[in-house]
């Protein structure tokens, strides 16, 4: 009460079957079995484990953290498995669990309700299989749709469990292939200028050098001084001016008229546009295209559904954020729980 601790006290009454002649306890509906907390004390915890780490809550609370892990594990009884059951648009996306340690886990999203919904500890086809066939037969059936990125690994498991899913390659992870390939491209044209004449070198490796964010940012959204950097690196580089024109008109920028994705009409429009698009830039982007054109159904059918996987990409932003409240997890199973019930929790409170 008022952030104060408040002991109760009382005595239990207890029973003696008649039958079996053993004694029991009088059960109290707002306290679990062999507990000696109620069930509001330990939903206020879990409540502040969410937004802090278990040390500082049990700290702050004159606990120990097996005391506060036991009321983890209590709430997550009540709030786990998810329901699933009005499942129709399903993300798939991956996000590392441990920085640098090639230790990725499979963020699952339910795209309608932007909720997480189910995370997978490997990126092994038959772990993801096994998860999702934990939803059942009936939701696998009635999956209309699956947004991801281009991971053959994920397209083939959604094509044998998910019979009436189309899948849909995400804009922005197109997009991603994109930038890179450019990037890539900048820092050839660098190092390749360091065989050059000195004034020619300087020139040219001064443009390119530290401008990568100059170059892969929305033309339109640049400050003055980078739009004046962006002049300069056109006029060192005459591929990269190319290829950055080519980017401009497939994603956005000052030929925003021409963007792709944001201004086809029609799925016809939008498929049109992107078969000239690629004409125009395998010069340039040979292995962009080439990516592009092995998923060119699943990149051509966000025309006709305009799906796309940022609410998945916000998801994995929040994850993020958890995994640095919580100093980072080595367990699995403490990070899965936790990232659910930062979705789920207030849910399961309004019941």
């Amino acid at each position: 009460m008022g952030d104060k601790e408040v002991i109760l006290n009382i005595n239990r009454r207890r029973f003696k079957c008649k039958k079996c002649c053993k004694t029991f306890n009088e059960e109290l509906d707002f306290v679990g079995a062999r507990r000696k907390h109620t069930h509001r004390y330990a939903e206020n915890i879990v409540k502040q484990l969410i937004h802090s780490d278990v040390s500082n809550v049990a700290k702050n609370n004159g606990l120990s953290e097996e005391e506060v892990y036991s009321m983890l594990e209590d709430i997550v009884k009540n709030v786990l498995p998810i329901n699933v059951s009005n499942l129709v648009r399903l993300g798939i996306d991956e996000i590392s669990l441990v920085k640098g340690q090639g230790k990725f886990i499979v963020v699952l999203v339910d795209i309608d309700t932007g909720k997480l919904i189910g995370l997978v500890k490997e990126r092994k086809q038959i772990d993801i299989e096994n998860v999702m066939i934990k939803w059942g037969k009936e939701v696998l059936e009635q999956i209309e749709e699956v947004s991801m990125d281009m991971t053959g690994n994920y397209k083939s498991l959604i094509d044998k469990i998910c019979p009436n899913a189309v899948i849909t390659v995400d804009r922005f992870h197109v997009t991603k292939i994109i930038h890179e390939e450019l990037n890539q491209a900048r820092i050839a044209e660098k190092k390749a200028a360091l065989e050059l004449n000195v004034e020619s070198r300087e020139k040219i490796f001064n443009s390119l050098k530290g401008n990568k964010y100059t170059i892969l940012k929305a033309e339109d959204k640049l400050t003055d001084k980078q739009k004046i950097k962006l002049d300069t690196i056109r006029e060192a580089s005459p591929l990269v001016a190319i290829m950055h024109s080519l980017k401009e008109e497939f994603t956005c920028g000052t030929l925003r008229e021409r963007n792709l994705f944001d201004t086809s009409k029609d799925p016809g429009t939008g498929i049109l546009g992107l078969l000239d698009w690629l004409k125009k830039a395998e010069p340039y982007y040979k292995k962009s295209v080439n990516t592009i054109k092995r998923w060119f159904g699943e990149v051509a059918g966000y025309f006709d559904r305009k799906t796309t996987n940022g609410v998945v990409e916000g998801i994995n932003n929040k994850l993020k954020l958890i995994k640095r409240s919580g100093f980072g997890f080595k367990n699995f199973r403490n990070f899965e729980i936790r990232a659910l019930l930062s979705w789920h929790y207030n849910v399961y409170l309004a019941r």
